[in-house]
């Protein structure tokens, strides 16, 4: 295989990717199928000031809820905090911005970004002052919408079960859960997979994200770069 056409690369590869005021954009719920080395690598470069973008806070010792935790985030765009005391405190205190999206809306939004949409329209949450507030309103066909913008980030950050050098991933079961349509929706987005295949061995059938969405693999637990490079 050539090396041009390999995604797999070393974790201190990525590093220079992670940088102050970022919007960083992860997969994951509650933790799960959220990458545990990239978030570790982030916190012990001392990035802050991050936008982090994804379905929650996580836990305070699980997943995103590090960073959180450890406040080196200034925002989040997020369905909920509760799992994490700490988001909702230093919310309250003013020390981190919430933007909270209903579920369906932030992951429709995530996917809109990957598709090159600018918006959404959705009627969700259009009679609620807090999800409505500061948003226009579209009429289509005598109804009123809410006009969701699309999201995108610098860097999205994602969870596999399996990837093979050219960046195709599967996932394991509800692992899955938002990683595809984060996987789609980065200016550079970065795999940390559990192990690395030869390319071919993946049965297309089972691939859910396509490797043109991805730009760098990282292995959790090794690479066998005798094959990686063939």
């Amino acid at each position: 295989m050539s090396k041009a056409l390999n995604k797999v690369t070393m974790l201190d590869k990525v590093i220079p990717f992670f940088q102050d005021g970022m919007i960083l954009m992860f997969g994951g719920f509650g933790g799960v199928g959220t990458p545990p080395t990239l978030i570790a690598a982030i916190l012990e470069k001392g990035v802050r000031d991050l936008t982090l973008i994804g379905n929650d806070t996580g836990f305070p010792h699980i997943g995103i809820g590090k960073l959180v935790r450890m406040e080196r985030a200034a925002k989040v765009i997020v369905s909920h905090i509760g799992s994490n005391p700490y988001a909702g405190e230093l919310m309250n205190k003013g020390r981190l911005e919430v933007e909270f999206s209903p579920q369906g809306t932030l992951v429709e939004r995530i996917r809109a970004g990957g598709v090159g949409l600018a918006a959404i329209l959705t009627d969700v949450g259009i009679d609620n002052e807090m999800v409505a507030k500061n948003k226009p309103l579209f009429k289509l066909n005598g109804h009123h919408y809410l006009v969701e913008s699309a999201l995108t980030a610098d860097v999205s950050i994602v969870y596999a079960k399996k990837a093979d050098p050219f960046g195709n991933l599967t996932y394991d079961k509800s692992a899955r859960n938002t990683n595809p349509l984060v996987a789609m929706a980065g200016t550079i987005t970065i795999a940390e997979t559990e192990e690395i295949v030869p390319m071919g061995s993946l049965d297309p059938e089972q691939i859910v994200t396509p490797g043109a969405f991805v730009d760098y693999v990282i292995s959790s637990k090794g690479v066998n770069w005798k094959w990686a490079w063939e």
